[in-house]
Order: C-alpha cells, then structure tokens, then sequence
C-alpha cells in the first residue's frame, strides 16, 4: 500500500514537472497567458513542496517582466512560506532574493535590503552562494534608490567580484546596466556610457541563448548617457531599439522607461508638445505597476519643462510633486534636486524668504548625501566631471587624485586607487 502510494506521488510529480516545462515553453514563445494559466494551475493541484516552489518561482519572474509588481510580492511570500516549510537553506536564500527583488521593484528600499542582509546571512550550500552576486545587485540598486552611493558602488563592486568568480556573464551585463544609471546620477557621464556600452559587448559576444530583454536593457541604458551628453540623435536611435523590444515582449516596466526617455529627448530639443503627452504616457504606466521612483522622476522633469515654457507656478507645483514621492520612496537626490530648481525660479522672482529656504535646504541635503570632493571641496554631481572611487568606494574628482596622488582616502584614510574600472 505505501509503494503504491509512493508511486502516485511520483507520477503526481513528474506531471507537475512536465507542465511547469510546459509553461516555460509557451512563455518563451510569447504566449504568456497561457503560460500563467498552466502555472497557475500546477499551483492550486500541486502538493510537493519542491514542485511548488518551483512553480510560484515562474510566476515571480513573470510577473516582474509584466510590471505586476504586487502579484510578484504575493507570489514571492508564498514562495518564502513554503521555503521555510522544506527548512533548506538553499531554497530560502533564493526566496528571500525573490522577496528582495519584489520590494527593489516596489520602491520600499529599506525592505529590500533587509532581506538581501537575510540572504548573505545564510549558511547555504555553493548553489545559494552563487546567488550572492544577485543578491548584492539588488542590495546596490536599493541604496542607490536612497542616494546612498558608496554603499550602492560598494554592493555592485561585490557584485561583478561574485559575475567574475563565476563567469557569469548575464549577472556582469545587468551590473554594468546599473552602474550606467550610478554614473548618471553622480554626472560622470563618460563612465555612464562605459558601462552600458561593455553591457551591449557582453550581449553581443554571449548573449545569443539570452532574452533579448538584455539588449533592451543595456541599448535604454545607451540612451540615457547619449542623452546626457547631448548625443540626440544616437540616444533616439538606442532608445527606439529598446522600445521595439520591450513593445514586442510586453515589457511594460521597460516601456515606462523609454517613454520617459523619449519625453526627455524632445524636451532637451525645447519641442515641449512632444515631451507632454510621452510623460503622461509614461506617468499612466509607472503608476500602474507602482514604479513611485519612476514618478517622482517625471514630477522632477514635468517640472523642468514648464521651466523652459516659463510657466513657473505649474514649474512649481510639479516640483513640489517630485519631492512628496521622493521623499516616500527615501530618495533624496531627487529632492535635493527640486530645491536646486526652486532656488533658481525664486531667485529670479525676488522671492527672498522663499530663495533662503530652498538655499538651507539644499546645502543640508549636499551635505548629507556627502556630494562633494574630500580633496578639493568642490560639489559632485553639479555638471558632468569625470570621477573616481576609491577602495573604500567613496568617490572623487578624477582631476583631484591625479594632482594630489592617491596616499589614501581622506575621509576614512583607506589606501590606494580602486582596482579595476569601477
């Protein structure tokens, strides 16, 4: 009788093993709500614990590439439940990587790096070790979303030690992609091309079993940087590319992004009819899949763009938007950003108490996110400067190591340049 049982259980399993291939094929061939259904159902009829976490580890990864960012944080608790149910360190740590990635995507930073400490806390065998250099990325792109820069280079530093240690080539494209948007934050706007440009090198040399969400990734990437440096043309061109594939994959996050891109490009080319409605657009689908960063972002340049129309109350009711979701999500460059731009519409009207204010305001939050050089003083981040980090992943003017030398950090008296390209 227990070998008959035995026996059903196993076929039990091995059908539920056939129809979780069989979804991944249909979602690979783009037929994604079959896919979800397929795997839905394994879920509901599915009672080994292996098969089930399994299962709900698909329905994770598919709903992050839908935007469905709520439904990846149910599926990711039930996945962590059922990981503690098996009480094996290798599929908690792989849980609690899901939950981490669920609440990056979310924007609740503080929680995602909670979970990423649980994760580099656990005693798993070599196969949860080798999702350390995921866990550290989605460590970085948290503290880079609170405007905590060393820690964010600090995390994506662990994170290509862990992509070269283990010739991982697909997690190394991803860390160059954030890197990219690292850069772009601090305005070293040559490193922010670099790196997504070593992306799309990757992509070419070993992408060619790879989604192509990869090329997507590291061309929008290409795009910001060509942006920043005014490259128009060449950041349209990146950025069209990026958009044809994320339209045909239904990558709704991806859409947001080029969308807001897009709208940036015509509103660095003064064409502010064909900025409005690609913000809107954007701004529909970021709140949609609950990308409160993303927002604040296009609050920040709405804002901008109604400074050039010098419509400056709609400037600054726009502004004060950006800061409100900002400051939800914990991210202070953005805020520290709309101060700088209040300072300028206040100076120009004569706004004195108004113009101190923002002053105050913005020299606290300089300072707090320490943007400037421990060498020279002078602020980073302003324009764009070529920088370098240290060991210790505090950054600096590059201009300012190279006349004083590279002895040792001041600020916390670490020694010697950073090795690498980082």
């Amino acid at each position: 009788m227990h070998a008959l049982l035995r026996q059903l259980v196993d076929m039990g399993q091995e059908q539920a093993k056939q129809q979780i291939e069989k979804g991944l094929k249909l979602y690979q061939s783009n037929q994604r709500e079959k896919a979800l259904e397929v795997w839905k159902k394994v879920l509901e009829k599915n009672t080994d614990p292996g098969g089930k976490f399994r299962v709900l580890g698909c329905l994770i990864t598919a709903h992050s590439e839908f935007g469905m960012y709520k439904e990846m944080l149910k599926y990711a608790l039930a996945q962590i439940d059922t990981a503690r149910d098996m009480e094996d360190p290798d599929y908690l740590t792989e849980g609690y990587l899901n939950l981490a990635r669920s609440n990056e995507k979310l924007c609740d930073y503080q929680n995602t790096i909670s979970y990423c400490k649980t994760c580099l806390n656990m005693q798993g065998t070599t196969v949860s070790l080798q999702l350390n250099g995921q866990v550290c990325l989605s460590m970085g792109n948290a503290y880079l979303g609170l405007s905590c820069f060393q820690k964010a280079l600090e995390s994506y530093e662990k994170a290509l030690r862990y992509a070269h240690n283990n010739d991982d080539k697909m997690l190394e494209c991803r860390v160059c992609c954030s890197l990219g948007s690292f850069y772009v934050a601090l305005k070293d706007y040559e490193k922010a091309l670099f790196f997504p440009c070593k992306a799309a090198e990757l992509v070419n040399d070993y992408g060619k079993g790879w989604s192509l969400k990869y090329r997507a990734m590291s061309q929008y990437h290409m795009s910001v940087a060509y942006r920043k440096l005014d490259r128009l043309p060449d950041a349209m061109e990146c950025c069209e590319e990026s958009m044809k594939i994320a339209l045909q994959h239904e990558d709704r996050p991806l859409q947001a992004l080029c969308l807001l891109n897009f709208a940036d490009i015509h509103r660095c080319r003064n064409d502010a009819d064909r900025a409005f409605p690609r913000y809107e657009s954007s701004m529909c689908i970021m709140i949609d899949i609950g990308n409160r960063l993303g927002q604040a972002t296009i609050y920040l340049n709405v804002g901008k763009c109604w400074i050039l129309q010098k419509e400056l109350d709609k400037a600054l009711d726009s502004l004060q938007r950006a800061e409100d979701v900002a400051e939800s999500v914990g991210n202070k460059l953005i805020v520290l950003k709309t101060h700088s731009l209040r300072e300028g519409i206040y100076r120009g009207r004569e706004q004195q108490d108004e113009l101190r204010e923002q002053v105050v305001k913005f020299l606290q939050h300089v300072e707090e996110l320490e943007l400037y050089c421990g060498m020279c003083g002078e602020s980073i981040g302003e324009r764009n400067q070529q920088l370098q980090a240290l060991p210790c992943s505090h950054v600096y003017h590059l201009k300012c190591l190279q006349t004083n030398g590279t002895k040792g950090c001041p600020r916390c008296r670490s020694a010697s340049m950073k090795p690498g390209f980082v």
